[in-house]
């Protein structure tokens, strides 16, 4: 008897180089000129969008888990193969981070489009200016779970924001 091929070896990869890129950068979305954190997010935004016609908000955040855990292996093997840490064109972080988001904001509809709105700008502020924990995990922590740890705590944070931001302007009105 010959050999038997390990189904699961060393060189055995989830994702080929060229569905890792479309997974990276959501669907080449990652590649813009301009941008390609908040193009990303905003393709991560009109996935959301139209995903909650079909499914309930629940789905859409433990997809965001999901995403999440595959996303940090395939970034740590996509950045093995270009010796660079978090590049621009790598986009999936900011879906997890939206879809966190927008969970945690509340949105339960297809036409919460206030709660799209303000879930999107506020993801892109913390995302952007990285206060407190989430700028200690993009400095200290390398790798892919680094990438997408920062967005995860971004989302976290913006989600909790647009919630209180939520329930004030009910308080109130």
């Amino acid at each position: 008897m010959g050999k038997k091929k390990k189904i699961w070896d060393r060189k055995s990869k989830i994702m080929n180089s060229t569905t890792r890129k479309i997974f990276l950068t959501l669907f080449y979305s990652g590649l813009s000129k301009k941008a390609p954190g908040t193009v990303g997010s905003f393709v991560a935004l009109i996935l959301a969008i139209v995903l909650l016609n079909f499914f309930s908000i629940s789905n859409i955040f433990l997809a965001s888990i999901l995403i999440t855990i595959l996303a940090i292996k395939q970034i740590d093997i996509y950045e093995s193969e270009t010796q660079q840490h978090d590049g621009k064109e790598i986009v999936i972080d900011e879906l997890a981070g939206m879809w966190i988001t927008i969970s945690i904001a509340g949105v339960t509809t297809s036409h919460d489009y206030i709660l799209f709105a303000l879930s999107f700008v506020l993801f892109r502020v913390f995302d952007i200016l990285k206060p407190s924990i989430v700028g200690r995990i993009d400095r200290d922590v390398k790798g892919g779970l680094g990438v997408m740890g920062d967005d995860v705590a971004a989302g976290v944070l913006a989600g909790l924001s647009v919630s209180l931001i939520v329930k004030i302007f009910i308080y109130f009105y």
